[in-house]
């Protein structure tokens, strides 16, 4: 059966074909020296560093000349050419996608496949772990933070742990709400689809929503995208 793999910042991201569908996980890289099995892989690409002796079959690299999305930068990561083309070839829409990981990424294409554009800044963890970084009073996370139950949550608490949660992920979802907003004044295309994919993505839904917002929610779009590749074929 194939595999397809996409290489993130910190996660190792995996599809299989099954004769139920595709079947998606996501886990830590390798550890150095031990690569996985690659007899079943058909197509990888890669936006984080391969750990040493890891490496994937060249012969089944994906790049971005291999991404049919009009007027794409040579700089581009292959990341953001996948869920910007991915989305757009899921409806033939105007798409943003709001790629919450590691770094949030928002990528814009337009109606006609082009890109256009998009923004990068951290993510929600990144930004505490930076904070506890680059300040003396603030503490470093002892721990991965478990999504926020929105709706319970007090959004101006009194303890600094708490505080920080509350501002990384407000801050995340916010930076996707002003781009949607700015770019529906820039060109107000009433087919466009706000798509929102990365490990951050499912919780940051509820803040949108509560912004009035309707985000489409595609934790495997990436994959999704690398499987429907011309250059890999898999989906149609």
């Amino acid at each position: 059966m194939a595999q397809l793999l996409l290489v993130g910042n910190s996660r190792w991201h995996w599809a299989e074909a099954a004769a139920e569908g595709w079947r998606c996980w996501h886990g830590p890289p390798p550890t150095p020296g031990q690569p996985p099995a690659w007899d079943q892989l058909r197509a990888w690409a890669a936006v984080g560093p391969l750990p040493a002796g890891c490496a994937p079959p060249p012969q089944c690299a994906i790049g971005l000349g291999q991404v049919p999305l009009a007027d794409l930068p040579p700089w581009l990561g292959i990341d953001r050419a996948l869920v910007g083309w991915g989305a757009w070839h899921a409806e033939g829409a105007a798409a943003l996608v709001a790629d919450a990981g590691t770094a949030l990424s928002l990528t814009w294409v337009d109606g006609d496949g082009r890109f256009r554009g998009g923004r990068i800044s951290a993510g929600a963890a990144l930004q505490r772990r930076s904070l506890a970084q680059a300040t003396a009073l603030l503490p470093a996370p002892q721990a991965p933070a478990a999504p926020m139950d929105w709706a319970a949550a007090d959004p101006w608490p009194l303890d600094t742990e708490t505080a920080l949660q509350q501002g990384c992920w407000r801050a995340t979802a916010a930076a996707i709400a002003l781009g949607w907003r700015e770019l529906s004044r820039l060109d107000p295309d009433p087919r466009r689809r706000l798509w929102l994919t990365g490990g951050d993505g499912e919780a940051l839904a509820p803040l949108l929503e509560a912004e009035g917002l309707a985000p489409q929610w595609a934790p495997d779009l990436a994959l999704q995208a690398l499987a429907a590749l011309p250059a890999v074929g898999l989906l149609s």
